[in-house]
């Protein structure tokens, strides 16, 4: 806390050159690729049908993988889903989908354990007859969770959730413009897509499931990140009007510099929340809590070494922050 409280003097400006090479290569790299891998867009947006299944014991993917193609189910993903008993399968939506697709499904990885699954349940365990003996026994393989999406609620998701993303940034730009200055707009929104572009690019490099709550988390970076920079160009210019002598660079490192405690502060809080619920809050906010942590970083990132850049190479000046005097003001002052 005392580091934070001392007044740092870091040249941020003068690294400028070095930042924006960075940002340049982590983005380039990120929509290369988007193109050749893609995103691994969740069934929230391609469709199909997700099923969770739990088993008495831990068991390897490819057993299982191998045990849905011959019977039949071609395309599948099979992913752990929290720990090696846990497993996650999405079918794509050609194959069909509901309660008959997921009995089917059910019924194959039930096949190695010589178990027929009867509808009947005992508290949250399903019940199954073992063949040949007649014996009610506890299912070694469980259905936990069944989700369908159908193709065309998958397509309007991804439109209106592109067009979400769009929107914002559009009434971000305006905002700003009003706020302070035109300058300051574009600055703002060039920050505002390299965090977009920086997350989504690492979504694809990881090869991470980007589904529903992803997109809500990189809305969420879109507002996290605004916030910082609004500060950041809140000091700055209020210092371009205080400051008399002293260049742009300097009074934008000195707003920088000046803001930096409370930038790192709200940034390592926030990521402390969200770490906790990266490693407590189980797969289902898996997803949504990566996203924030590498939207958090970015966006700490890109309102220093970004946002500030921009506004300089557009050439900010002194008089552009100055408040615009009325006509006739000096002559009312007087006035008796």
């Amino acid at each position: 806390m005392e580091i934070l409280k001392k007044q740092t003097a870091i040249d941020f400006m003068g690294r400028r050159r070095l930042a924006v090479a960075i940002s340049t290569l982590v983005i380039v790299v990120g929509i290369v690729s988007l193109f050749i891998r893609g995103l691994n867009f969740g069934i929230d947006f391609t469709g199909g049908t997700l099923v969770e299944v739990s088993y008495e014991d831990s068991v390897q993917i490819e057993s299982v993988r191998t045990t849905l193609n011959q019977a039949g189910f071609d395309d599948v993903l099979v992913q752990y889903f929290g720990t090696s008993r846990d497993i996650m399968v999405r079918v794509p939506a050609d194959q069909g989908g509901g309660a008959t697709l997921s009995n089917s499904l059910m019924e194959a990885l039930r096949g190695p354990y010589d178990e027929i699954l009867t509808d009947s349940r005992k508290g949250n365990a399903q019940q199954c007859v073992k063949s040949g003996t007649g014996q009610t026994v506890d299912c070694r393989v469980q259905m936990r969770r069944v989700e369908f999406v159908g193709p065309q609620v998958g397509e309007e998701l991804t439109e209106k959730g592109g067009l979400a993303m769009i929107y914002a940034l559009i009434g971000i730009l305006i905002y700003v413009a009003w706020r302070f200055e035109w300058r300051f707009a574009v600055g703002s929104v060039v920050a505002l897509i390299h965090d977009v572009l920086v997350t989504i690019g690492l979504f694809s490099l990881l090869y991470l499931e980007f589904s529903l709550p992803v997109l809500a988390a990189v809305l969420a970076v879109i507002g996290y990140s605004l916030n910082d920079t609004i500060v950041v160009f809140d000091r700055v210019r209020e210092n371009f009007r205080k400051i008399r002598r002293g260049s742009v660079t300097e009074i934008m490192n000195k707003s920088i510099n000046q803001t930096l405690p409370r930038t790192l502060l709200t940034s390592l809080t926030t990521l402390l929340v969200l770490l906790a619920l990266f490693l407590l809050g189980g797969e289902v906010i898996h997803g949504f809590a990566t996203a924030l942590i590498i939207g958090v970083v970015v966006g700490t990132y890109s309102s220093i070494f970004v946002a500030s850049p921009v506004v300089m190479v557009l050439g900010v000046s002194k008089e552009d922050m100055m408040p615009v005097k009325k006509e006739g003001a000096d002559q009312e002052r007087v006035l008796p």
